[in-house]
């Protein structure tokens, strides 16, 4: 088996607890209060290495598993419908796609909304007035309400790298700077 094969797996696992999840709380009209959940886990799995851990390593048992993720869940605040999903997804020990899962969700939420997402590279934060005409630009071009997830990579020197779904749109220095030395590579 490949890793390919692998992440593929992963995925459509992540894929069927997402839409079994939306599915019942969209049923119960409940949207808004996943996403706030669905936002809070998001954040604690990027800032807690042991939550992490707790997800993906084998050395736990499934009761552990499941009553760090019953525990978590109280804690957190998270909607019954999320709990109990992710008390399954431990019973099955399938909580390593727990990540997958919350980025599935959030999609299918911006999906219903009529929203899209757009991954903003940048070589420094963007300002809230760069922000603001980027969200702008590219609501005029997809048609729909863009939400910005910028992040900073110093090693653009300069420019964005943005992607809308499939699309990807690169004005990075770096960019054109390896551009022209693959141009030159040819020549030479």
């Amino acid at each position: 088996m490949d890793v390919s094969e692998s992440a593929s797996i992963s995925s459509g696992i992540a894929d069927r607890y997402a839409t079994a999840v939306f599915e019942i709380v969209k049923e119960n009209k409940n949207l808004p209060k996943l996403e706030a959940n669905l936002k809070d886990l998001g954040t604690a799995l990027g800032e807690s290495a042991d939550l992490r851990d707790l997800l993906s390593s084998p050395i736990y048992s499934r009761d552990a598993q499941g009553a760090a993720i019953a525990a978590i869940a109280d804690k957190m605040g998270l909607i019954p419908s999320l709990s109990k999903v992710l008390q399954l997804m431990a019973s099955k020990r399938r909580l390593f796609v727990v990540p997958q899962m919350v980025a599935r969700l959030l999609d299918m939420i911006a999906e219903d909304k009529g929203e899209v997402t757009a991954e903003v590279t940048s070589a420094k934060a963007l300002t809230a007035t760069q922000s603001k005409k980027l969200t702008e630009t590219l609501k005029a071009q997809i048609g729909r309400d863009v939400i910005i997830n910028a992040t900073v990579d110093e090693a653009l020197i300069g420019g964005l790298v943005v992607k809308v779904g499939s699309k990807m749109i690169d004005t990075s220095i770096r960019s054109k700077l390896n551009s022209l030395q693959n141009a030159m590579k040819e020549v030479g």
